[in-house]
Formats: structure tokens, sequence, C-alpha cells
């Protein structure tokens, strides 16, 4: 398949120019947005509309600082300015989820209600929004796999090698937004006690990262870590699984009498 060369600008009003990228962000959003209102009944439509705003913007500053700090430190030391030109690009899943958790717990700690309980009931609510993410990035021609001969490789317009590539955008947002999203559906169908669910999201997201990982090409200007053998994305989600498990272990043994169903 070769991916036809997609102006990136869906609509031009004037000066204003609305990006086909941008417009995968918004849909994103709106998935959660509807799913959170869908599932939950704890909270108001006014809390679930805050934890979306500080989210969206704890995700977008996060994200820019993971980039800056996981994957381009060197320029942040010869140029801390660089970390604000958010238009030359980079945004990290890793750095956004650290945003998005510090956002909630700020608003967890203004209305008074515990964290993890909080937690709990986004977190299944988000692979969709992950998955729309990664389509945008398979139409942006970004973030390109690495070469293969199968049938179903794709020819990229930005590639300068003009190779087939494994659409590996494509495999994240199947196993991000999909597979990640009928697990935790799954596996809160029945009561969990407290920070259950935020665990095997952790989990669920750094296997399936993990994996996917392996058909994606590593970042140019870093290449392969730890030995050759694993990208810089790879390395951190270990953290993420290892958090989860502990997440579990203390979930059980705190609150294994407390379980209880996500609404």
């Amino acid at each position: 398949m070769i991916l036809p060369e997609i102006d990136p600008i869906a609509l031009q009003l004037g000066p204003l120019a609305i990006r086909w990228y941008s417009l995968t962000w918004i849909g994103a959003i709106s998935l959660i947005y509807y799913l959170m209102i869908k599932r939950s009944n704890s909270l108001s439509s006014d809390q679930v509309s805050d934890l979306i705003f500080y989210g969206v913007i704890g995700a977008i500053i996060g994200g820019r600082l993971g980039y800056m700090f996981f994957y381009s430190l060197g320029q942040v030391i010869a140029d801390p300015l660089s970390i604000f030109r958010v238009w030359e690009g980079g945004l990290s899943f890793h750095g956004g989820l650290i945003g998005v958790l510090i956002s909630t717990l700020l608003l967890a700690k203004r209305w008074r209600i515990k964290y993890f309980w909080l937690m709990d009931r986004i977190a299944p609510c988000i692979p969709p929004g992950l998955g729309t993410v990664r389509v945008g990035n398979f139409l942006n021609s970004e973030l390109l796999g690495r070469p293969t001969n199968s049938t179903w490789g794709v020819i990229f317009p930005s590639d300068s090698l003009s190779v087939l590539r494994h659409p590996s955008q494509l495999y994240q947002a199947l196993a991000e937004g999909v597979l990640l999203f009928v697990f935790l559906l799954w596996i809160s169908r029945k009561p969990k006690p407290t920070m259950n669910i935020s665990g095997y999201f952790l989990i669920g997201y750094g296997v399936l990262r993990f994996c996917t990982e392996f058909y994606r090409t590593p970042d140019g200007h870093i290449g392969l870590v730890a030995f050759d053998l694993f990208t810089r994305g790879q390395m951190l989600c270990l953290p993420m699984i290892v958090i989860g498990l502990y997440l579990i272990y203390y979930s059980h043994l705190k609150n294994g009498s407390e379980n209880e169903t996500i609404s």
C-alpha cells in the first residue's frame, strides 16, 4: 500500500487552519468524555468536564516536558527555551500520563475524594482516545514502522527511503485503543478493590506498548538502547508494569474486603 500524501490541513477558514491531527485529538477527547458520562454514575457532568479540561492541559504540558526530558535532554541542556517551541513537534505519552495523573490528583484533593477511586473510573475510558490519536499518527505519516516484506507493508510519503514499512501506528491503535479497552472492560465487569483497575491499566498499556514497539522505528537521534535491543519507549514502559503490579498487589493487601463496582 502506498499511503497518499495527505494535506495536513483539513479545513482552512481565513487565517485559521484546522489540521487532521487536531481533529483526531478532538475525536479522542470526545470519546473519552462520552464514555465517562456513560459509564460513571458517581461523577456529575460538571466533574467529568473538569476532568477532561484539566486532563488535556496536563497531557499537553506533561507530554511536552516528557518528550524534551525523556527524548531530547541534550537539546534542553543546550537550549532550555526549546521546551516552549511546541510548534517544532514532540509529545511523549509517558510524560502526558504523568501530567494527567498530577492534574487528576489536584482535582481529587479539591473534591475531597480518594485519588485511586477516581483513577479507577477514568482508566477504562482512556484507551479509545489513545487509539484515535494513533490513527492520527498514521494519517500524519509520522512515527514510522520498521521495514518489512509483508503484503500489508506501507510506503509513507514522509519516508525518504520509500521502503515498505510496518503500519506500526495502526498496530498501536489496535493494541492501545481496542485490545486495552476490551481488557479493562472485562476486568471491571466485577467489583474490584480500589486501585486494582488503575494497576491493570498500567500493566496492560505497558505490555502492549512494549510489544508493538518492536515494529516501530526507534527515534533517529536515540536509536536502540539497553544493549541495542529496545527503544526508549519500551524502557519507559517497564516502570509502568512494575508500578501496576504493585498497585494490584497492594489493592488486595489493603482493600481486599472493600470491593466495589465501577459506576
